[in-house]
């Protein structure tokens, strides 16, 4: 069995506690997305170690993103299980999937729930607080740089961002520049804060950007639950104007899965991070350039007080033997 050596702050020990388990006889193969950005990823390497470790599961992490996980179950039904799943993002496709039984919400990944919105620097709110509103923003432009950082294309983000664009008119008052990763986005944040400079766009939370650098919300408008979900849709007709309301993030599996596998069910359903510690941990991955996997072995050597209520008396000791 693999040994999980004691946590220490050498990237190199962290590595180390990620080599080959034999399978385990009472678990089979389980698939599980690894979304394209961090916190997604964290939550991933988290979960498979559980299920590794304390279940005997072999595990295979699939790459995707919002939609394409959407799309994926709709018509393969798989992945096995879905993590970090943006509800408020994904239009009326998951509720028809739910609807049909082909799919089951196993929890709220996150507490209280995501973030979601249009931001500014803080310190340019401070010397601004025009610019707190969209109308505001709208009518000084060149404050923010005259320029819109939108998400990459392929997230369910960037169909609501594009949909609120359209509905506002934005592109009329300024550039609307679409990243092509997360990176990317995230990096902008961090050069603008480095020189003091405008910064306009769309961020989420839990992330590590917004734990290391203050940003002021933009309200967009009133949350109208039925113009965002509508705009969840890259096939709207009539966009509308709606800010972000608290987003439901879940983790979801197949119907399948839960019948054949239910202890795992049961173990992704209790999985759900407190926000402040995952930004902490994402903070933590990001101060020491470490991959996913070392900063699920951080959190995991950290916090044992909460992830060992997420797993039966029989896992527990088996992870409590490997995690000193």
């Amino acid at each position: 069995m693999r040994k999980l050596l004691k946590y220490t702050a050498g990237l190199a020990a962290a590595a180390a506690m990620f080599v080959t388990a034999p399978a385990f006889a009472e678990c089979g193969k389980v698939s599980i997305t690894e979304m394209n950005w961090a916190s997604s990823q964290i939550i991933t390497e988290v979960s498979k170690f559980l299920m590794e470790q304390g279940y005997g599961c072999k595990v295979e992490k699939v790459p995707s993103a919002t939609m394409t996980s959407v799309a994926s179950l709709a018509e393969n039904g798989e992945p096995d299980i879905v993590t970090e799943l943006w509800l408020n993002s994904t239009g009326d496709v998951y509720q028809k999937l739910e609807a049909e039984g082909k799919v089951k919400r196993l929890t709220e990944v996150f507490n209280p729930g995501g973030v979601e919105g249009w931001w500014i620097p803080a310190y340019l709110a401070e010397s601004n607080p025009e610019l707190l509103t969209i109308e505001g923003v709208m009518a000084n432009p060149e404050l923010v740089g005259n320029k819109f950082n939108n998400c990459p294309d392929g997230w369910g983000c960037r169909v609501v961002n594009d949909n609120i664009i359209e509905a506002l008119g934005l592109r009329e008052k300024m550039d609307v520049f679409d990243h092509g990763s997360g990176e990317t986005l995230g990096t902008s944040i961090a050069a603008a804060y480095e020189d003091k400079k405008p910064w306009f766009g769309y961020y989420w939370a839990p992330t590590a950007v917004l734990g290391k650098y203050p940003m002021a919300q933009v309200k967009i408008g009133d949350i109208d639950p039925e113009v965002h979900a509508a705009n969840g849709n890259q096939d709207n007709a009539n966009p509308g104007v709606s800010d972000f309301p608290p987003a439901p993030v879940l983790t979801v599996a197949t119907d399948a899965l839960t019948e054949r596998e239910p202890a795992i069910a049961e173990l992704m359903s209790t999985i759900s991070f407190d926000i402040d510690i995952l930004n902490s941990t994402l903070a933590w991955q990001d101060d020491n350039s470490a991959s996913a996997e070392e900063a699920a072995v951080h959190f995991l050597s950290n916090h044992s007080g909460v992830w060992s209520k997420w797993v039966s008396e029989g896992a527990r000791e088996k992870l409590s033997a490997l995690i000193k």
